[in-house]
Parts: structure tokens; C-alpha cells; sequence
């Protein structure tokens, strides 16, 4: 059963009760991540997001580590371009612990100066097993390369030059700026009693008065073409893709079952073609990235340097001939992986509490899985077809690569 209520402060709190579930998740969702971040400050959301659990005014870092073990649960938390997301798993009957502890981090966090420093260096260390993991990597390059060095383009772990200037002052200027009452979703999921729930959510969080002004920093227009980044490296890591469609977009269904048809499925026209009748790469899959006012649609691929340019014109061609070869039997049998996929998602607490969050957060509203299903499965094949040559075709498309290659070796495919 779904329900939606305010706390006593006005924060929206989205409640999913699953009486046949053991456990119980709840999560902070504060609507800010690295496109809201001027450069000088990229990736201050992130290493934020890391501070909250070096100690607050009554736990250390390690009393904050033992509670969450002895509780048998999980206390984490994630960065992303949008959002930044507290949350803490744990079986129901401890359900009040985890309300308070994920207060305390939340709310009573101390950001001490030593931790600072000392966390300055371990995101150094994330940021450069990144970049040395080019299938990861060539993500972020991607996106840079599409929307620029601002807002959207810039990476959520933020730049080595930028993170080792923060300062405790900037952390808690992000918090007055940003972690306010009008940009908080509270979600939970699992096994509870609404009113009991709701009830100890006001006495930890009903009394916060901080407002904040977000900045949206409106993307830059897409930028088409093809950009290399020579690397040695013994495959050559590629990324092609074009321009979507926001969140909450009417086309969003139309363009899952694109999606699953190019590339999402070991079935998909991609993965069957080039993986396993070729044998050119081991992974090669497409993806969408969707936010409140843009998003793009891409395929990814890992391949050797004498076969980037021809698994690049495959990609390319399979994208582009997409809404002239649709067939009626592809858009069914996307349909019914989507479908199968939301129902083996609502067996998961976890993946529950990020839905209702994000519903709320780029809809206002809930969808009942129902209602989910109902939307995919009145798909049309035109539909399909008209936002495939809507996407594709109207547009030249971005192509990256990453490894052992130059744009040369590119050229003439977009």
C-alpha cells in the first residue's frame, strides 16, 4: 500500500507498506548532485556525500560502523548528477534505530578537518581507479564531450584540482545552500506501520527550517561529432550516442523498448550481431541517461583497435536503419522483458524505495506497477518507429573513443 504525507515542516514523505517483507529501507533524496555545482566547487556533492558518515556530535566514524553491523543492516549512500541519496536497510524490528542513525548523520554531522583531509586523498584514489578503468571512464568523457565542462558535463567524483580545495566552510555552505526543507523526498519501502513511521520521521527531521535556492545550470545544446582520447590501451572503448529525452517524458516508455531492441538484451540486435555472430566484442550494450529537462541514448562497446571503426559504422547503421526495420515481434518481445524486469523489481525493497523517490522527485506523483505496465504495453509499433527517426535520424549523433586509436580512424562515420 502507497501513501504520501508531509512532515510537520512540509518535506514529502513517500511510503510503500509491504506486509510480506521482513525488511525495512528508508532514504533521504536531496534534489542536488554535480550539474548544480559551479566548476571551482565540482564534486563538493560527492565528497559530501563521503563526510556524512566521518562522525557526528555523540558517534565516530567507527561507532557509526559497529551500530549498522549490530543492527545487521546497510547505511550507504550515492552521488548522481540530480540527486544525492541517504539510506539505511535493516530488518523491520529495527526500523527505529535506523530512523535515528540516519537522522544523526544527516543531521548532527560534524565534518571534522582530519577527516577532511583524509577523505581528500581516498576520493583521489576513486577518481584515478576511474581513469584507469577505461569501460567506466569512457562514460564520463562521453558525457563531457556532449554537454561541455559545466553543469551536466561535469563528473559526479569531481576533478583531483577541485577536490583538494575544498574546504570545511565549502561543505557547509553546500548544506545551507542546498539541503533544505524544499529539496528533500523522504522514501521508504518494506514493512512498517504508516502512522509509527511518520511519527518518528517528525521527531528527527520535522523540525528543520534551512530553505535552499538550487541552480539548475541548464545544459549546453548537444554537441555532435566524433572526439578520441588516445590512450595505451589494449582495447578500444567506444561510446555513440544521440540526444533524448528528459525524466519524465511521455515518450519515456516508447524509448525502454528501443532500448531493449538495440542493445539492453542478450536478444537485442546489438549484442546478437556484433558479440555473437561477429565475435568483435565481449561487452556491448545501449543505454538511455534521462534528467528533468534533457537526456541522451547510447551504445557502448569494448573492442580491439583493428575492429573500432567497423563495430563503430555497425553501431551507427543498426541506430540509424532502427525505425525503418522494426518489426512487430521485436516490440513484443521488448514489451515483455520490460514487463518482466518491473515485476522482479517490485521483489526488492531497495529498488521500491528508489522508485517511489524518483516518482515523486520528477513526477509529483505515484505510478502503481500497474499502471506501468498498461503504458509499455500500449506501445505502438508507429510510435516506436516515429521516435526512433525522431532521435536518430534528425540528428548527427556524438561518437567517442577511448584507447589505442586517432580521430582519423573515424572519419567520415558521423
Amino acid at each position: 500500500m502507497f501513501r504520501k504525507a508531509r512532515l510537520d515542516n512540509g518535506i514529502p514523505v513517500v511510503m510503500e507498506q509491504l506486509v510480506n517483507f521482513r525488511s525495512f529501507i528508508v532514504g533521504v533524496w536531496v534534489k542536488v548532485g554535480s550539474r548544480n555545482e559551479i566548476p571551482s566547487k565540482n564534486g563538493i556533492s560527492h565528497f559530501l556525500e563521503h563526510m556524512f558518515f566521518k562522525g557526528t556530535e555523540k558517534r565516530s566514524p567507527s561507532d557509526i560502523a559497529f551500530h549498522i553491523d549490530s543492527l545487521g543492516g546497510d547505511l550507504n549512500a550515492f552521488t548522481s548528477r540530480e540527486n544525492t541519496a541517504f539510506y539505511v536497510k535493516v530488518l523491520d524490528e529495527y526500523k527505529d534505530s535506523a530512523i535515528e542513525l540516519l537522522a544523526d548523520i544527516f543531521l548532527n554531522s560534524r565534518f571534522p578537518e582530519d577527516e577532511i583531509e583524509k577523505e581528500k586523498g581516498v576520493i583521489k584514489e576513486e577518481i584515478k581507479l576511474v581513469e584507469d578503468t577505461p569501460d567506466d571512464h569512457i562514460h564520463d568523457l562521453f558525457i563531457q564531450s556532449i554537454w561541455g565542462d559545466e553543469g551536466l558535463g561535469q563528473p559526479v567524483l569531481g576533478k583531483r584540482e577541485t577536490v583538494k580545495k575544498f574546504t570545511r566552510q565549502d561543505l557547509i555552505n553546500h548544506v545551507m545552500d542546498y539541503y533544505g526543507t524544499e529539496d528533500i523526498v523522504i522514501s521508504c519501502a518494506g514493512r512498517f506501520d504508516h502512522q509509527d513511521v511518520l511519527t518518528k520521521l517528525n521527531q528527527y527531521f520535522g523540525s528543520m527550517r534551512r530553505g535552499s535556492t538550487p541552480t539548475l545550470n541548464t545544459p549546453n545544446e548537444f554537441r555532435s561529432g566524433t572526439v578520441v582520447f588516445p590512450k595505451d590501451l589494449s582495447e578500444t572503448h567506444i561510446c555513440f550516442g544521440v540526444e533524448a529525452i528528459p525524466f519524465a517524458s511521455e515518450d519515456r516508455y516508447t524509448l525502454a523498448i528501443l532500448n531493449s531492441i538495440l542493445g539492453a538484451s542478450v536478444s537485442s540486435r546489438l549484442f546478437q550481431e556484433i558479440r555473437e555472430k561477429k565475435g568483435y566484442a565481449y561487452a556491448i550494450f545501449s543505454f538511455t541517461s534521462s534528467y528533468v529537462d534533457t537526456g541522451f541514448w547510447a551504445v557502448y562497446a569494448g573492442v580491439g583497435k583493428k575492429k573500432a571503426a567497423l563495430v563503430s559504422q555497425m553501431i551507427i547503421k543498426e541506430m540509424r536503419s532502427l525505425y525503418e526495420t522494426l518489426t512487430p515481434e521485436e516490440l513484443k518481445r521488448a514489451k515483455d522483458q520490460i514487463k518482466g524486469n518491473i515485476i522482479l523489481g517490485l521483489e526488492s525493497t531497495s529498488s521500491r524505495m528508489q522508485s517511489i523517490a524518483r516518482q515523486e522527485i520528477y513526477f509529483g506523483r505515484y505510478f502503481t506497477h500497474q499502471e506501468i505496465i498498461k503504458a509499455v504495453e500500449s506501445v505502438t509499433l508507429k510510435q516506436a518507429r516515429d521516435l526512433a527517426n525522431k532521435l536518430i535520424n534528425n540528428s548527427r549523433g556524438c561518437l567517442v573513443a577511448l584507447g589505442p586509436v586517432s580521430k582519423d580512424d573515424f572519419s567520415g562515420l558521423v
